[in-house]
């Protein structure tokens, strides 16, 4: 019987240029649309472009990524980084086709395998994205310095200032977090789908989405608030208290969240508000949060019971009730504070937080009672991505006020 090798590093500079290929789109339509910047102001301009690009193709990636998984090819390809030695699955066609003849049903058919090797090559992209933000970022960084030692008389002020203030500290937090994710990733095929490795994964992703988010509002800060000195809004104590409170909760039910789906317990429970018709179903809780055990196993090695799968999903619906109070606490006192502070964005950030807590109530009950549907799992994931931005952006604007 044939074996292939979980790590075959033969075709990684393939994957790597294929990766580039795909990136090299977005980066040259970056560059034709700012292809004058020849000041500081013009260059800040170009990296909170990149940003913005950079945090759009990260989200995509989430869901693609989602995608991947719900369609159970995440072992399309059962080696990294290429596809049975290959950078595509064309060269990888009679592997393929022989996994697939003798498993039509398998982890391994030519649809599975073209969806894997796509997940990698974008994230791949968003890699090569990260390295030119945070090359473009320290760049940026250096020749403001260099005209602020020699004191160039033709750049106003005002570039100048908000040149030194940007931070390339950011996008180089993203590159080396990037890397982390794409550890993750790999691990992720070469343990088979380890339950804690796959969550690992979605929330290194999810904590990447945050990291360029907050890079984003960095710019967004210095370039419109303080650099023209724009008058400061007061932020509660107890705004930024709940608002602390409410984002680690929102985490903990992300982490459950993937905690569900990577065990598959989603049809575990397949009524709502009760559970297989009851508030207090059988669970097993000690098997269920076993968290280092494969695939469909326990720690023992037996096939986890059905008990387990229940302990997984209800606890993770219990869970969504105190995080729907506290999303709606943090609305309620947003919507104060911009009455109260004379804040109109607050308005809009209460707004942002009711509609993502009713989308997530609707895309989860969906899954739920309507046989985890492809759909509503991705739109569930969509809206877990926009909770964690959100929640990042609001925080950082809050962080920033006095």
């Amino acid at each position: 019987m044939e074996t292939t090798s979980l790590v075959n590093l033969t075709p990684i500079l393939k994957v790597m240029l294929l990766g580039l290929t795909v990136a090299s789109g977005p980066l040259a339509w970056w560059w034709l649309q700012h292809k004058s910047a020849n000041n500081q102001g013009q260059r800040i301009k170009r990296l909170q472009a990149l940003t913005a690009f950079t945090l759009f193709l990260t989200f995509d990636l989430v869901i693609f990524g989602a995608f991947t998984r719900l369609t159970d090819s995440g072992l399309g390809c059962p080696d990294w980084p290429g596809c049975y030695g290959s950078a595509t699955p064309f060269g990888a066609k009679a592997h393929v086709d022989a996994a697939q003849a003798a498993i039509p049903t398998g982890a391994v058919t030519t649809t599975k395998a073209w969806i894997e090797m796509l997940h990698r090559y974008l994230a791949t992209s968003v890699g090569v994205l990260i390295l030119t933000l945070t090359l473009y970022s320290w760049w940026t960084r250096f020749t403001a310095r260099k005209q602020a030692q020699e004191k160039v008389h033709n750049l106003s002020q005002y570039q100048l200032q908000t040149s030194l203030q940007i931070s390339p500290w950011w996008p180089t937090a993203s590159l080396v977090w990037v890397c982390v994710v794409g550890a993750f990733g790999a691990l992720t095929v070469t343990l088979k789908l380890f339950p804690a490795i796959v969550t690992l994964h979605l929330l290194g992703a999810l904590m990447l989405l945050a990291l360029l988010t907050r890079q984003a509002k960095h710019y967004d800060l210095v370039t419109t608030e303080m650099a023209s000195e724009a008058k400061t809004t007061v932020v509660p104590k107890r705004l930024r208290t709940v608002l602390i409170v409410t984002f680690a909760l929102v985490w903990l039910q992300i982490a459950l969240g993937g905690w569900v789906s990577t065990n598959y317990a989603v049809l575990a429970c397949d009524t709502f508000p009760a559970c297989q018709k009851s508030w207090w179903p059988q669970m097993d809780f000690a098997n269920g949060f076993s968290l280092w055990r494969e695939l469909g196993l326990t720690s023992s090695g037996a096939n986890i019971t059905f008990a387990a799968l229940t302990a997984i999903h209800y606890t993770h619906r219990l869970s969504a009730y105190v995080v729907f109070m506290a999303l709606g606490y943090s609305a309620w006192l947003l919507a104060k504070a911009s009455v109260s502070h004379k804040a109109p964005s607050f308005k809009r950030y209460s707004n942002w937080l009711i509609a993502l807590a009713l989308w997530q109530f609707f895309t989860g009950v969906t899954n739920a009672v309507m046989g985890w549907p492809l759909l509503a799992a991705l739109a569930h994931t969509a809206g877990a991505a926009c909770l964690v931005m959100a929640l990042t952006w609001i925080l950082s604007r809050s962080n920033h006020l006095k």
